[in-house]
């Protein structure tokens, strides 16, 4: 079955592909796979650069059959790689289980997430793709191929790009439910964070922080997740910063009703982890996003940089946000053996105006090796470097697509 192709979820990047497809089985799927002349796997759409783009067919697993099967004495779950967290969250929560962390927006798939290395915060707490223990994925000679945590390809089949195969089930580390407080407050000194970054962004289980860069001085926002069955407290001020009054969103002047509940107020791990509630669209989509992770040992001088730049970044931006991420051994991840910080640009909906200006930032940021998140806008690329084990996934790649039926432009201009 085929569907209009249609646009991204913020609407800057509309599909050249000619059609979709959304196989209901698993040997459907292998049918397109050796069907096509090019394909590509499409998710949520939550992508906004050409990641998932090509001129053939793109294919959505959504119409597989959902699965969400809990092995309690392995402390996994098998889910269908279309699944969206927010849906996998709620299963889990009912039956006493959560995931060790969650992005900022439950809405994306699994899969796609996994895919490109998104991530959550938190000092002790990898990318979601850390969680993997084992992926199911479909090559485009029609085979379904299998690989485990400790297999020898494995560490390189988790951040794939969609450049190995199709994945149609993945299976995730859980973790025994358990509560988190969320508290923001506002109007932090950036001298005062900069001065003990590290202590800052060990306040919670999970910490963000938000600004306009308007005043290059002040952190509009830190939103503080603590776990509550590990003890954790809130303080009454943070370097003189004290609790909002009332329910915030990152953005400013923008109600609070899509965001998930603040006040120190204790709930699921579902409720609190991610900033906007599954039940709600999080934005109207006007905006484009970028991110870069920068090594944690040069995050002070990175930050110190955009303050630099706050002049040129504010009439662009909507908000920023920094977020920090553990190390991992995934090749393709933005945090491979690296403690990381995510330096996250939700911009104004200006494309050409955010794409003058990238070079710039980029190159502003190149001295501390900032990796660029895979689904956002960035421009170079010559990314490869970044990466000790570029060449090794590239030959992975050529392993399992010779044909190069999953190759898109976008691909090919990063010399994979």
């Amino acid at each position: 079955m085929t569907t209009a192709v249609g646009t991204n979820w913020a609407g800057n990047l509309a599909y050249s592909a000619t059609e979709i497809a959304r196989p209901t089985s698993v040997e459907a799927l292998a049918d397109v796979l050796r069907g096509a002349s090019r394909v590509r796997a499409l998710g949520t759409r939550h992508s906004f650069n050409r990641i998932a783009d090509t001129h053939s067919t793109l294919v959505s697993v959504s119409a597989l059959p959902s699965v969400a099967d809990i092995f309690a004495d392995q402390r996994l779950v098998r889910v269908s790689a279309g699944t969206r967290y927010g849906d996998l969250a709620a299963e889990l929560q009912a039956a006493g289980w959560a995931l060790p962390n969650l992005a900022s927006l439950p809405h994306i798939s699994v899969a796609g997430a996994v895919a490109t290395g998104t991530h959550g915060s938190g000092d002790r707490v990898p990318s979601l793709a850390a969680s993997v223990a084992r992926v199911e994925f479909v090559t485009p000679d029609g085979d379904l191929h299998s690989l485990k945590r400790g297999d020898a390809d494995f560490e390189g089949a988790v951040v794939s790009l969609g450049a190995l195969g199709v994945m149609v089930a993945i299976d995730l580390d859980i973790v025994p439910s358990f509560e988190i407080a969320q508290t923001v407050f506002e109007g932090l000194p950036w001298d005062g964070v900069l001065a003990d970054l590290d202590a800052v962004t060990a306040l919670g289980y999970s910490t963000s922080m938000f600004t306009t860069w308007r005043d290059a001085d002040v952190v509009d926002q830190l939103w503080m997740k603590a776990r509550v069955d590990a003890g954790g407290t809130v303080p009454d001020e943070v370097l003189g910063a004290r609790p909002a009054p009332e329910d915030r969103h990152p953005l400013p002047g923008v109600s609070a009703v899509n965001c998930t509940p603040q006040q120190g107020s204790a709930g699921p791990w579902l409720d609190r982890l991610p900033h906007f509630r599954m039940g709600f669209q999080p934005s109207n989509g006007e905006e484009l996003q970028s991110e870069y992770l920068v090594p944690r040992r040069f995050a002070v001088e990175a930050l110190g940089t955009l303050r630099s730049l706050a002049g040129r970044i504010s009439p662009l931006l909507q908000v920023c946000e920094v977020r920090t991420v553990a190390s991992d051994g995934l090749w393709l991840s933005s945090s491979y053996e690296t403690d990381a910080v995510g330096l996250h640009f939700t911009w104004l909906p200006d494309q050409p105006g955010v794409e003058a200006f990238l070079p710039d930032l980029e190159a502003a940021l190149a001295p501390f090796d900032a990796r660029p998140h895979w689904g956002k806008l960035f421009v170079g690329r010559d990314v490869g470097r970044l990466y000790p084990r570029w060449s090794d996934f590239a030959a992975l790649r050529e392993r399992f697509d010779p044909r190069g039926v999953l190759r898109n432009d976008w691909m090919a201009e990063l010399g994979l």
